[in-house]
């Protein structure tokens, strides 16, 4: 019974751990508003930011849970560096966590930062210049980690059964075309 709730947080963890999806969602929203007050901003980037520290408690839940999920189902933690498919999804979360930080700690400072210098309700255009690259640069990144995300559940899947290497690199693909059709493209309707 405690391998299924641990397997069953595992896999909540994941799924809750889909913000960049939903970071290149706002984004996508916010450009349809074009030249909007500054109270729009604020709010958008607001809900971006807010976003880092809920994927770290996820990202480590899943660390946690993961781990935790070895010795409940008889095996050792070694296996982590033995099973390719247990590395890699290790491999992939620390690359997700490693994405963020750059995220949190480089990017979305440098962000608030020239927010902070607004006054009043509109953007001035200096500003706006400068915020540009930063929010591009966040945009890739997410698209980015929205690709390593679904990549690691796509892993996670074949822990205890693998998929053909065809099937496995199909989805691989795919995963890429969703997550670049994410980033260049507003997905209203999901996956249509």
């Amino acid at each position: 019974m405690a391998i299924d709730a641990v397997r069953f947080l595992h896999v909540l963890a994941v799924v809750f751990m889909a913000a960049p999806l939903y970071n290149l969602v706002v984004v996508g929203e916010r450009v349809k508003f074009g030249k909007a007050p500054f109270a729009v901003d604020r709010y958008f980037e607001n809900v971006i930011k807010g976003a880092a520290i809920r994927c770290y408690v996820y990202q480590l839940t899943a660390l946690a849970t993961g781990l935790a999920l070895l010795p409940l189902a008889g095996l050792p933690w070694t296996v982590v560096f033995s099973h390719r498919i247990l590395l890699a999804k290790l491999v992939l979360l620390l690359a997700l966590m490693a994405l963020l930080s750059v995220v949190h700690f480089s990017i979305q400072p440098a962000i608030e930062a020239l927010l902070a210098q607004v006054t009043g309700d509109a953007m001035p255009q200096e500003i706006a210049l400068r915020l540009a690259p930063l929010r591009l640069s966040r945009k890739r990144l997410a698209a980015v980690c929205l690709f390593l995300v679904i990549t690691t559940v796509l892993l996670g899947l074949q822990v205890a059964s693998q998929f053909p290497l065809v099937l496995t690199a199909i989805l691989i693909a795919l995963a890429a075309l969703f997550a670049w059709r994410a980033y260049s493209k507003s997905v209203p309707l999901g996956w249509v």
